[in-house]
């Protein structure tokens, strides 16, 4: 399914959050959002799962315009983990895997057999299965992470977008989940701080800078030294991965005064 940011806006208490946002993503892409803290990731990200109206602009799955579509029919298209994803209930970690059906049930409708298995088949993606039985207020930051990431999984999206899902995750969870999107088939649409993971993951980057895209494209298009010092004000040599050809940055700290 592809999906597009079309002049995406929003103003929020006569501030300008983002501005005239315009992003592409074709079926099957995996595209990122990089950028300093409060450049607008976030944001464009609530526009997609419509935890946020544009002031200005749309955002289109397949050419619809997702305004026109109701929040079911949206939840059935598109999945979302976000930064702020947390529970305050003693449910199980199956129960909270199994809420991603909920776009696809009716009232108190029961989980079908076939729904139980794709239950445990993103349990296991995720690297959660062993923790089916646990309450999800007993596991670590990373393992909660892992199964909202399931949750996610289990909506069926197209479309996924995932916000900082790397957040809390160790070094081999990060490198799983980066794998899994890369051969899942879905269109992603995430935000990421490191670099590094987002040009090994992403066929393309968007960058934003206060509220504005200064640039798009493959990762080794975009990730330029000159570029890196303009956004995010730190010098970095970028060198290609002896194995990929991705580029990656290694950072100059600066010395000790």
């Amino acid at each position: 399914m592809d999906i597009s940011l079309t002049g995406v806006t929003v103003e929020i208490a006569g501030k300008s959050l983002i501005r005239e946002l315009h992003l592409e993503a074709d079926a099957g892409q995996i595209v990122g959002l990089v950028g300093p803290n409060g450049s607008g990731k976030s944001t464009a990200l609530r526009c997609v799962y419509r935890a946020l109206t544009p002031s200005a602009g749309a955002v289109f799955l397949d050419g619809t315009d997702i305004a026109t579509l109701t929040l079911r029919e949206n939840a059935k298209y598109v999945a979302a983990l976000t930064q702020d994803n947390h529970t305050d209930l003693d449910f199980t970690v199956s129960e909270v895997v199994a809420l991603g059906r909920t776009p696809h049930l009716r009232g108190n409708e029961a989980l079908s057999a076939k729904e139980h298995d794709l239950c445990r088949e993103a349990m296991a993606q995720t690297d959660v299965l062993h923790l089916k039985d646990r309450s999800i207020l007993t596991l670590s930051g990373g393992e909660r992470q892992r199964v909202f990431i399931a949750r996610a999984l289990v909506q069926e999206p197209r479309v996924l977008v995932l916000d900082e899902p790397t957040n809390h995750l160790d070094v081999r969870h990060q490198v799983e989940l980066l794998s899994f999107l890369r051969k899942s088939g879905l269109t992603v649409l995430v935000a990421i701080h490191d670099l590094n993971l987002a040009a090994a993951a992403c066929d393309r980057l968007g960058v934003l800078a206060q509220g504005e895209l200064v640039a798009a494209g493959a990762p080794i298009d975009v990730l330029t030294p000159a570029l890196v010092r303009q956004v995010f004000g730190v010098e970095a040599t970028v060198v290609p991965h002896p194995k990929t050809g991705v580029p990656q940055l290694l950072y100059d700290l600066k010395e000790r005064a």
